[in-house]
């Protein structure tokens, strides 16, 4: 590892402890639910962000570091020192912007449904939502769509081949794209984490331990898989 790669990866790590540190305080996301208050939901979704990146950089490290040897071995091309710059920006940015985006969908499209469902049904019939949640998350974990996204976030190489485009827009659109394969592996755990109120650092910090070694080794699939079975376990209690 080079003394560039070394400067991203502790880049990547600091910026993760740093917002480690900011997600600590959590807005009220109640507040944001239940009242659509522009701050409220403003503020949850900077803090979302902000866990997004706490959770996933070190997750995302293998991937940006050979996003940062191929910029600098891509056909003798020179790429200045901005230039990389601004491409290892826009990667990682249009990254968040995903999740940012992601976000501000789960908590809309939960909240709207289940402010309605509140006012017409009692705690039992809530927690059968919330099993239902459970088990199709965990169903989730065995599906083809999971295999597929977790393929291309394990295997950085995999990634590139498939999606390389050269340039500012590249980075851009294979930004993006790697923030959808990896929206594609774990939205389950973010729709658990804002459906039943889980924004705390000791579900954060379990998740992004689980998401780590999903993306890292190898045969991550195993992991999801036993998630998945626990999810769907949990589910049949929550519902019984």
């Amino acid at each position: 590892m080079n003394r560039l790669q070394k400067t991203l990866l502790i880049s990547l790590v600091s910026i993760s402890a740093v917002t480690w540190f900011v997600s600590k305080d959590q807005p009220d996301m109640m507040t944001a639910m239940m009242t659509y208050n522009p701050m409220a939901i403003s503020l949850f979704v900077m803090s979302w962000t902000a866990g997004m990146a706490a959770m996933m950089f070190p997750a995302i490290s293998p991937m940006v570091l050979l996003y940062n040897k191929l910029i600098k071995g891509n056909n003798g091309e020179t790429v200045t020192i901005t230039s990389y710059s601004f491409r290892m920006a826009l990667f990682v940015g249009c990254y968040l912007a995903v999740w940012a985006l992601t976000g501000l969908v789960l908590l809309l499209m939960w909240s709207i449904p289940m402010n309605a469902f509140l006012m017409e049904v009692g705690r039992n019939d809530l927690q059968i939502v919330y099993g239902i949640l459970l088990i199709a998350a965990g169903a989730y974990q065995f599906s083809p769509l999971k295999s597929k996204c977790l393929g291309y976030c394990e295997s950085p190489m995999s990634f590139f081949m498939r999606r390389w485009k050269s340039g500012t827009i590249g980075a851009v659109k294979m930004g993006t794209y790697h923030g959808l394969y990896c929206l594609g592996c774990c939205w389950p755990y973010f729709l658990l984490m804002v459906a039943l109120g889980w924004m705390n650092l000791l579900w954060m910090g379990l998740f992004a331990g689980i998401i780590f070694g999903e993306k890292v080794w190898s045969r991550g699939i195993l992991i999801s898989k036993a998630v998945g079975i626990g999810f769907i376990i949990w589910g049949l209690f929550t519902i019984g």
